[in-house]
């Protein structure tokens, strides 16, 4: 099959990008919980270890070899352009999660997307601490593999009311930095359920069903970019917190199972 809006097969890129995500998961569980590990903090304060500097560079000279023609972005390394560039762009977060990475909770992992045009067309998000891991392409499906099993397909959830709801909205500081915790806790009372599972595992479960909405501030392209495929490949929906299109640089992002997702903006919106 071939991708004519992204080039190259996209399927091929897929599999390359599946490739990566295994070598790079070996390079992370070794460095999980190691006594030697070294964490240093960024300029914001942000954590970073010898893991996700070693986690980059290999996923950045894989696609050197594979994709020389393709820009890259990285959380830890920076990149030749800047998202929504008219190309292909690869964008990495070699371990979303870093501080649960750093105090043994198994919520981390890579995320890995290809971006052609400004929309992301590919998304892998691999956790091995949790033994998952997840992908998608447009066109390809949503997929999860959990430990050694076959992998299966993925589909939100459709629950439509949200009384009925499961929310996980990752933490009150993000919300009420960004001015909006007073929506936080309206939707709060509409929805069922509330959690705050965090990080790319949120996000995840609404892909899988486990979860019906989730979202977050304070988010990066690299935060974003590998997970919108995903969610979107198993029939959910993707937008700002504001209900736009820009989920790569807005800083905010907001899914859910496509059913509730009005309702929600609703409540939440500006």
């Amino acid at each position: 099959m071939t991708d004519s809006a992204a080039g190259p097969n996209l399927a091929d890129d897929l599999a390359l990008a599946l490739a990566i995500a295994a070598d790079a998961d070996l390079i992370a569980i070794d460095r999980y919980r190691a006594q030697d590990l070294d964490v240093r903090f960024k300029p914001d304060r942000t954590q970073v270890t010898d893991a996700d500097r070693r986690i980059e560079r290999l996923v950045r000279e894989r696609l050197a070899a594979a994709r020389p023609d393709d820009a890259i972005l990285g959380e830890e390394l920076g990149g030749d352009s800047a998202p929504g560039a008219p190309r292909r762009q690869w964008i990495v977060d070699p371990i979303d999660g870093t501080s649960n990475f750093v105090r043994g909770v198994p919520d981390w992992g890579l995320l890995l997307a290809l971006v052609v045009d400004g929309v992301p067309m590919l998304g892998v998000a691999s956790a091995p601490a949790l033994e998952r891991r997840w992908w998608a392409a447009s066109g390809h499906g949503a997929w999860v593999r959990e430990a050694k099993g076959e992998p299966r397909r993925i589909r939100v959830s459709g629950i439509d009311a949200l009384a009925e709801a499961s929310l996980s909205y990752n933490s009150l500081k993000g919300w009420d930095e960004a001015g909006r915790l007073d929506q936080l806790v309206a939707l709060g009372r509409a929805v069922g359920r509330t959690r705050a599972y965090g990080d790319l595992w949120s996000y995840l479960l609404v892909a899988e069903g486990a979860v019906d909405v989730a979202g977050e501030f304070d988010l990066k392209p690299w935060d974003t970019a590998a997970l919108v495929p995903i969610l979107r490949e198993a029939g959910g929906t993707a937008t700002t917190a504001s209900g736009g299109d820009d989920v790569l640089t807005d800083g905010s992002l907001l899914v859910s199972n496509g059913l509730l997702h009005a309702a929600v903006l609703r409540l939440i919106a500006p």
